[in-house]
């Protein structure tokens, strides 16, 4: 399907706009699932200040989102409308500061943060190595891996409104949990600053290297996947639990439960976004069943079904 054209009155209301804008961009390329429709706009900001203009130029009512690399999102089948913001080269800077600090732009990848630590002989922030995505999805959701989260090292961040404007925010007042940030939605964040501990490079590569073994030989890394799918239920596993409703491995379409770790969702090859958000709302269902547990997404569901092909949540609420 295709979206109206909206880019001259865009690049109408913004003239001065460096960044590059494109019309009903296909999504399912840039996502690691590989599956969804098109984005009406696609815009990729020059740096945040191009960003920021933009923002303050673009109609109020027009929907705006963003995506990283990908990992974490799942781009239902009949696009996503308005425009979807992309950042790149412009916010993937990466600086060592005195006093053990690291500064890094929200478009670099969350391996790059570990390493970038362990080159500076930062510890503290080697658990990175174990998130897949970028650093701006792992601000918005306080990702975390391998005993490490996102709040535990983070000092502040740098984020740009709806309306355009550039905040700096410390991270004490970002609201952090697990899975997690009070952060207004319409924030997209650009960049942060996260506090190291001096350490051994050596050490820290050691601990990066046994990540890196755990994840492959326990997650299904060399998938079309989105990583993990479910939050973990408090006191609980969320793998677990699908594995003891008897989910590990079930197929639906061309997407599946993987057989590794069955908390991850995978597209076999031709798996649609309706195969693969009607996987998961089926695994939710028997969980419930079986443990009486609700297992929340962790998985971002982005944009609109395809006609005729809604997923009904399982729970008679209408899918977010």
């Amino acid at each position: 399907m295709s979206h109206a054209d909206i880019l001259p009155a865009l690049r109408e209301a913004a003239p001065d706009l460096r960044g590059r804008l494109s019309a009903n961009e296909d999504m399912a390329p840039i996502t690691w699932f590989r599956v969804g429709g098109p984005a009406q706009v696609l815009f990729s900001p020059a740096d945040e200040e191009d960003l920021a203009y933009f923002l303050s130029r673009a109609p109020s009512d027009l929907p705006v989102r963003v995506i990283g690399l990908g990992s974490n999102s799942l781009i239902r089948d009949g696009g996503v409308p308005g425009v979807v913001v992309r950042l790149g080269r412009g916010f993937a800077k990466v600086e060592v500061e005195e006093g053990g600090r690291l500064r890094v732009g929200a478009a670099v990848p969350d391996v790059k943060v570990a390493r970038a630590a362990a080159d500076a002989a930062l510890s503290g922030l080697s658990f990175f190595r174990g998130i897949p995505g970028g650093l701006g999805g792992a601000l918005r959701m306080n990702a975390g891996a391998y005993g490490g989260e996102t709040k535990d090292a983070l000092v502040s961040v740098r984020a740009v409104d709806r309306s355009g404007r550039i905040r700096e925010v410390p991270a004490a007042e970002l609201g952090m949990s697990y899975r997690h940030s009070e952060a207004p939605a319409d924030w997209i964040f650009t960049e942060a600053l996260f506090q190291g501990d001096e350490g051994d490079r050596e050490t820290i590569l050691a601990e990066m290297n046994a990540i890196t073994d755990s994840r492959e030989s326990s997650q299904p890394v060399k998938s079309r996947t989105g990583g993990s799918t479910f939050k973990n239920p408090p006191g609980g596993k969320a793998w677990q639990l699908v594995d003891q409703a008897g989910c590990r491995g079930l197929r639906i379409g061309g997407a599946q439960v993987s057989e590794m770790h069955c908390n991850f969702l995978i597209n076999t090859g031709d798996a649609t976004a309706h195969d693969i958000e009607t996987l998961g709302e089926t695994v939710r269902a028997r969980v419930l069943e079986t443990s009486g547990v609700a297992l929340d997404w962790e998985i971002k569901r982005v944009g609109d079904f395809a006609a005729g092909r809604e997923v009904e949540p399982f729970l008679g609420r209408r899918a977010a």
